[in-house]
């Protein structure tokens, strides 16, 4: 069995090279579907692993050893268990869908192969994260799923927004990863090891030590740490105020939107926090900032979904939401349930990012839904998978997403946590926006008379390659509740998750007493989204309109995304360029090239040209000269030596 661990991710990367190396002259035929079989083989031998799991076989331990430095190894090892082995099983399906799918969506891309090359690489990025038994491999992937979604944002890089969105992308994760580093940092200084293991065993002995963080007063190594990773997880998963990057991902093709949104690169930092919850179950103080973080960004983003008029970009908004739920759960203590709607928001989420992409495939690549209307009689088939997606997304009862979302809801109401109230209070409010948004997108996509004639009678159901996907996924966006409700938010965690997370067990039986009232409320908000969003854009669609134009401050203070991205530009961009100009004008044009070696050599030169006027080639004028020199020798020697 433990040759399919080394399986898993080196299937995709094979086909990655390869295509990389030699698509062109394989042809699109053969390298799409050598990409597609390197997927498809690391998801078959992901389903045996769980399977191997599940009968009670784990497995941690190095398969390369790199070198030892002072005591510490660096070494690529695995760490197979069950936490593992349910992200590489929806880690690989997920890809090998968007593959699938790609097929269609690409067709007549000129980048064609080079694209396909790159997914597969980026599975091979995230399965090497999920995997690692250490914070070298650990950090191996984080950097690698980062560097691999620059290149897929930017993959239409003749476009000025693209080579934008995946600068932007790149610098508000460096900002994250830095804590990141830090992070992993003070564990190496402190517990002299990058071993999951042994930094989990002598977690409770850093939790009692203490450094000097600002002259006397001490600070906890232990909350540093947590903090530190916590802030790596705000950039890759998009929370406030590092979520700026997301929105504007949307410059890359579709494809890769379901890719990086839906169960791979924004949830790495939901898989980190589960994984480190030894470390951060022993801190309480960072377990208040991941529920604050979390709860904050849940709301945020659902007030920017409302007013957007980019297909993807609200589908995108509603990602950075639902991770929000997520981590409201992990810092309310419930792990196992944040990992619960990681994996139902996978289904879901890609389907909805995918049926946008048929959308947009449908109506010529028009992604503005004030454009759209009308749909259903187009794209019928398209149209009842996005209405599964938005269903299972708010949380529609006996949908997968009803179970995770209220799973996290009660998890928060139940928990201990300072500042789970207010994750609860938050995340109820976002469950309405949530189901109102979604809806304003089928009904103004779906619904309503068509606002661009000639794209409407030309639109068509997508190739088939692109809807087999987007078919089982909203099978999945339908029977990933119930059957594993237990196994996450039930008495079958004990048994399912053992030793993979470390999780108050309490919290799960007091979720199982909350008040009826507590427990409907998420489908109360649901119902109601709903009706708002039937009256604003079925029955009165002239409210929005007149409401925008009523209240143009509000409107446009959301419309613009609190102007986060205008705050950073005066903030950080401005004194930047600012400083780099002095530095240009000042430092390098007046002091190195006026004073420094450029500007002793421009003096030199000024000095000889007026030096070798005196050469005239006149005997007199020489002899003139000689005598002033005569004249100045006996001066001197007259007045100076003759003074002493």
């Amino acid at each position: 069995m433990h040759y399919l661990y080394l399986v898993v991710p080196l299937a995709p990367l094979a086909g990655a090279i390869v295509v990389g190396l030699w698509g062109p002259k394989l042809g699109r035929a053969v390298s799409h579907w050598l990409c597609i079989l390197g997927v498809a083989v690391s998801m078959a031998a992901s389903g045996f692993i769980l399977r191997d799991v599940l009968a009670g076989n784990t497995f941690n331990g190095d398969v390369y050893l790199w070198m030892t430095s002072d005591g510490i190894k660096f070494a690529i090892g695995f760490l197979v268990d069950p936490l593992t082995a349910l992200m590489i099983t929806v880690v690989s399906f997920v890809s090998l869908m968007v593959h699938i799918y790609t097929i269609g969506y690409m067709a007549d891309d000129p980048g064609y192969t080079r694209f396909f090359s790159y997914i597969s690489l980026f599975t091979f990025s995230m399965l090497m994260l999920v995997m690692a038994n250490n914070f070298l491999q650990l950090f191996f992937g984080w950097e690698a799923v980062g560097l691999v979604s620059y290149l897929l944002i930017g993959f239409w890089y003749t476009r000025p927004t693209a080579i934008y969105a995946n600068l932007k992308a790149f610098l508000a994760n460096r900002v994250g990863d830095f804590g990141f580093a830090l992070g992993i940092g003070l564990i190496v200084a402190y517990s002299g090891s990058l071993d999951y293991a042994t930094v989990f065993r002598d977690a409770p002995a850093l939790a009692g030590t203490t450094f000097n963080l600002v002259g006397q007063s001490q600070a906890s190594v232990l909350t540093a740490v947590c903090i530190g990773l916590f802030v790596g997880a705000m950039g890759k998963s998009a929370q406030v105020p590092l979520h700026v990057w997301l929105p504007d991902s949307m410059e890359g093709p579709t494809p890769i939107s379901a890719l990086i949104h839906a169960a791979t690169m924004v949830t790495a930092g939901i898989f980190m926090v589960a994984r480190m919850s030894p470390l951060f179950e022993l801190s309480d103080v960072a377990l208040s900032f991941v529920a604050i973080i979390g709860a904050t960004t849940a709301l945020f983003m659902a007030l920017l979904g409302v007013v957007q008029n980019d297909i993807k970009r609200i589908v995108a908004y509603s990602t950075c939401s639902q991770l929000g739920y997520m981590f409201v759960a992990m810092g309310a203590g419930a792990y196992s349930v944040g990992m619960f709607h990681l994996f139902t928001h996978a289904f879901f989420k890609a389907l909805l990012f995918l049926g946008s992409g048929s959308v947009i495939y449908a109506m010529h690549h028009e992604q503005d839904i004030r454009n759209m209307g009308g749909l259903w009689k187009k794209i019928p088939y398209t149209y009842a998978v996005m209405v599964v997606g938005t269903l299972a997304l708010t949380g529609f009862p006996l949908t997968a997403g009803y179970f995770s979302k209220d799973a996290i809801i009660e998890s928060a109401y139940a928990s201990h946590n300072p500042f789970a109230i207010y994750g609860f209070l938050m995340t109820v409010v976002a469950a309405g926006l949530t189901s109102f948004y979604s809806w304003r997108l089928i009904f103004k996509t779906f619904h309503g008379e068509p606002h661009d004639e000639q794209h409407y009678e030309a639109a068509h159901e997508a190739p088939i390659w692109m809807l087999i996907p987007i078919g089982v996924l909203a099978v999945g966006s339908i029977v990933a509740g119930f059957p594993f409700k237990e196994l996450f938010a039930g008495h079958g965690i004990e048994e399912f998750f053992r030793e993979s997370v470390k999780m108050n067990p309490d919290i799960i039986e007091e979720m199982h007493h909350i008040p009826e009232t507590i427990a409907l409320l998420p489908t109360v908000m649901m119902v109601l989204g709903f009706l708002v969003s039937y009256l604003f854009y079925i029955r009165r669609p002239y409210i929005p309109v007149r409401l925008a134009k009523e209240q143009p401050m509000l409107y446009q203070f959301l419309l613009n995304k609190w102007y986060f991205d205008e705050l950073y530009d005066a903030i950080f961009v401005r004194p930047a360029k600012w400083i780099g100009y002095q530095l240009w004008k000042k430092g390098d044009g007046f002091i190195i090239d006026g004073l420094g070696p450029d500007g002793i050599s421009a003096r030199v030169l000024d000095i000889t040209r007026n030096v070798v006027k005196i050469q005239t080639g006149y005997l007199y004028h020489y002899a003139f000269a000689m005598l002033i020199g005569v004249a100045g020798l006996i001066t001197w020697f007259m007045f100076g030596f003759g003074g002493q």
